[in-house]
């Protein structure tokens, strides 16, 4: 389990199971109390640890209740449907049944309102759940490219667009500034190891980092992310209404209608070469 902070923390190994009965004890107070009435103290009780254990993990409430939103989000997963018109109505369902639940409801709402007047959660927000889910995005595309239903990736593209390190990705750990999180340069492999920028082929020319390939493929990427997430978000906490089989249809055909054109586009700008158009 990933904790937010600058720094290692030391001391006793962590107890998963710990780790777990306190994420799920934030979730359920927060539930019947709400963020303001949401205590460190209240959540430790509910955990059955001492408050000392949570602030040796989380040095703030607002940091507790992002992980405990988090890791909710790392359910999603995306199967393969055949095609992708049916991964993506599959992950939009996900997604909106997750949306649905009231303590990923809750939780994300209140993380959201905080952030509007923190930068700093804003940030971890991005690296805690964003940058872990970018993935799925990535998996998709590479799959919808392996059956002839996305062009390929310009050279260079392969194994970046799913780097957190990688510029252009919302998850850069670099622009989080969290060296522990799931999202970060060393989760996705270190400087030196076989998972680096390096190994991966995301240099440029001369090794002077991620070429126009792999800037053009982590954008589509984000772009991607960005329209779905934004798109259920609203639909489920903004407009309270149903992600059912009817409007995930819907909505799909919507983005796969442009979502060829917009990868076209993105390729000119980085320079990457034209993709045929679909």
């Amino acid at each position: 389990m990933a904790t937010f902070g600058n720094a290692r923390r030391t001391g006793r190994p962590r107890s998963a199971e710990a780790d777990a009965a306190i994420l799920a004890a934030t979730r359920t107070a927060l539930v019947e109390l709400g963020w303001g009435r949401l205590t460190m103290g209240d959540v430790a009780a509910r955990a059955g640890v001492a408050k000392t254990t949570l602030y040796r993990r989380w040095s703030s409430k607002s940091e507790l209740v992002v992980d405990a939103v988090a890791v909710l989000f790392d359910e999603l997963r995306l199967t393969d449907r055949g095609s992708l018109r049916a991964d993506v109505e599959d992950m939009v369902r996900q997604i909106g049944e997750l949306l649905d639940r009231p303590e990923t409801k809750t939780a994300l709402m209140a993380v959201m309102a905080e952030s509007a007047r923190d930068p700093a959660l804003r940030l971890r927000i991005r690296d805690a759940i964003v940058g872990r889910q970018r993935h799925l995005v990535v998996q998709g595309r590479r799959r919808a490219q392996e059956r002839g239903e996305l062009p390929p990736d310009a050279p260079g593209a392969q194994n970046c667009a799913d780097r957190a390190d990688c510029p252009g990705s919302a998850g850069n750990a670099e622009s989080a500034g969290n060296a522990e999180s799931a999202g970060s340069a060393e989760s996705a492999g270190s400087a030196e190891g076989p998972g680096s920028a390096e190994a991966a082929g995301c240099g440029g020319a001369g090794g002077e980092g991620p070429g126009p390939g792999a800037r053009a493929a982590a954008r589509s990427t984000d772009l991607v992310f960005d329209v779905i997430a934004g798109a259920v978000v609203n639909r489920t906490l903004v407009s309270a209404e149903p992600v059912d089989e009817a409007w995930a249809r819907a909505f799909t055909t919507l983005l796969l209608g442009g979502m060829a054109e917009a990868d076209r586009q993105i390729r000119e700008q980085e320079g990457a070469g034209n993709a045929p158009r679909a």
